[in-house]
């Protein structure tokens, strides 16, 4: 696969945000009257659009969801965003694709602002020649509109040229949605039957595999 613009997710893909994720998830729930112990459970939240997931997975309804997203950013920006861990070998697989003189993005369905906090702190964002997400007003947040507004920003304008890397159906769906080929990777939080039964092109079972699939 021999792509020049590469458009990373940022949850499960680059970084790993169980803890800030699944506490600021409980924080909301909690608000609800929902107590949840085990925070394994929530793990499913890390990927999809929030308010989506609080739909799916509570039943609550679009209006409580809304609510729910509220809550959780109040958690999310005082404790939750910065909870975060790269993964190991990532830096040292984003420097090796810029020196063979690949262009790097952020495709994340995570707000922007916080996308961009996230890889600063994190000394990513040097790889990265843009760095896009989801609005905060909820009017981009699939991942197919975040995947066309990177696309735009960035004057992408050959589908054939660029490539989606995640770990989520939905970061799979969103790539085909806009007519580009999608890697998944099996180190985040998705399985290899849900990227496959996707429709990605390849799967990277280790990062470091992502060296020789792009």
């Amino acid at each position: 696969m021999d792509k020049k613009y590469l458009l990373f997710d940022l949850d499960g893909t680059l970084t790993d945000p169980k803890e800030g994720i699944t506490k600021s998830v409980q924080y909301a729930l909690n608000q609800f009257g929902i107590q949840i112990e085990d925070r394994d459970e929530l793990c499913p939240f890390i990927g999809p659009p929030l308010k989506d997931s609080f739909m799916e997975f509570y039943n609550f309804s679009e209006e409580d969801a809304k609510k729910a997203v509220i809550l959780y950013r109040e958690y999310f920006t005082d404790k939750g965003m910065l909870d975060n861990k790269v993964y190991e070998g990532a830096e040292e697989v984003l420097k090796s694709l810029v020196d063979r003189g690949k262009k790097l993005y952020v495709a994340s369905s995570k707000p922007e602002v916080f996308v961009r906090q996230i890889m600063k702190h994190f000394g990513l964002d040097i790889y990265f020649a843009f760095m896009g997400g989801s609005d905060l007003n909820g009017t981009r947040d699939k991942k197919a509109d975040v995947i066309r507004y990177v696309m735009k920003e960035c004057g992408l304008k050959d589908p054939d040229s660029v490539v989606m890397i995640g770990d989520r159906k939905h970061d799979i769906l969103g790539a085909r949605e806009v007519s580009i080929d999608s890697v998944g990777v099996l180190y985040g939080y998705g399985s290899r039957q849900e990227l496959e039964e996707a429709g990605a092109l390849k799967i990277a079972e280790t990062i470091f595999d992502l060296q020789n699939l792009l």
